[in-house]
């Protein structure tokens, strides 16, 4: 925004609002972005508490896809069903059919991944924009991972004299052609914020020739925000 700042944490665990965390890097630090511990040890430092982020329904998503896609931690042959031990996790209160549903909504969260990434860009009476994205991250990542939510230029771009801009989606593909800061550029350019995310895309299904086979393997979507 007005400021000209902007601050990041990554592979930040056991904080519920990582957000919070990265707008205390942006006004209490001269660093842009913290990572790993030394990212928990700076929440900490600031207040925030330890939380256990699991929770039994997402810890029998984790079993079901390990089970589905991993050869190494799919069940043998003379293994108990995942159930099984799924159902072990479930509070013993709950109905048959509560359990039967969890299992269910488990069974697609290992097929079909739930995203979460938000992004968040605001304009106020001043004329003055600001922006956040943030995420738990892709689904089943290889521990480490850090996609664009946290990547300023990539995840989310803010220039207070042109506009903002930021995405959800496959990460990756937007690092590769630093999405935010594009589109933002587009804009200083004179491009409609619409044309802009456009010329983003379009980079995008450059990387891949355009075929559509692959491009339908994962999705992008921008936002974006001008002045107006």
């Amino acid at each position: 925004g007005p400021t000209r700042r902007a601050g990041a944490v990554a592979s930040l665990r056991h904080i519920k609002n990582p957000s919070k965390v990265a707008r205390i890097v942006m006004e209490q630090t001269d660093h842009v972005l913290l990572v790993g511990p030394g990212a928990l040890r700076f929440a900490e430092m600031h207040g925030f508490e330890r939380m256990n982020l699991h929770t039994p329904e997402s810890r029998i998503a984790w079993l079901r896809w390990k089970a589905r896609t991993a050869p190494n931690w799919a069940p043998g042959l003379d293994s108990p069903d995942w159930k099984e031990k799924a159902a072990s996790l479930l509070d013993p209160s709950l109905s048959e059919v509560e359990k039967s549903r969890i299992l269910a909504w488990a069974d697609e969260v290992a097929a079909h991944p739930v995203t979460g990434t938000i992004n968040c860009l605001a304009v106020n009476e001043k004329g003055e924009i600001s922006g956040t994205t943030t995420t738990s991250g892709l689904s089943w990542k290889i521990a480490g991972r850090v996609g664009d939510s946290p990547i300023i230029g990539a995840g989310l771009y803010v220039d207070n004299d042109v506009g903002a801009a930021g995405s959800t989606g496959r990460g990756e593909e937007n690092i590769k052609v630093s999405g935010g800061h594009t589109i933002v550029e587009m804009m200083r350019k004179g491009m409609s914020p619409t044309d802009a995310c456009l010329e983003a895309l379009s980079r995008i299904a450059r990387n891949y020739n355009s075929d559509k086979t692959r491009l339908s393997k994962f999705y992008v979507v921008f936002y974006a925000l001008n002045k107006d």
